[in-house]
């Protein structure tokens, strides 16, 4: 059986440790609820909202600089920003794609 001195120093061990911890976390510190963090189709939804705003930008760039109202480098920065853009989002197409396919080869 195990000794009393032993069983008191494991307790007195343990409350230091969560005494410790108490003392480390932030007295404001709360964790922030579920429900103030955004769902994966939220940020889905945001990324596909930014990517088409950027579209639109790289358009009305590209429309002003054949106007000859625009700099060349900005329609060349705008052009290169749309190309970034529309390789992003069909790489993010083609992984959804991917994970939907192995989705549907699972067993039931």
């Amino acid at each position: 059986m195990a000794d009393a001195s032993s069983l008191l120093s494991i307790n007195a061990a343990s409350g230091a440790y969560r005494a410790s911890r108490d003392m480390a976390a932030e007295p404001g510190a709360v964790a922030a609820p579920a429900a103030d963090k955004p769902s994966f189709s939220d940020m889905l939804a945001e990324a596909g909202r930014d990517a088409v705003q950027t579209v639109r930008h790289a358009e009305a760039v590209a429309q002003t600089g054949l106007q000859g109202q625009a700099d060349t480098q900005a329609v060349v920065e705008a052009t290169l920003e749309l190309d970034s853009t529309v390789r992003t989002a069909v790489s993010v197409r083609d992984k959804l794609v991917e994970a939907y396919q192995e989705i549907i080869r699972m067993p039931v």
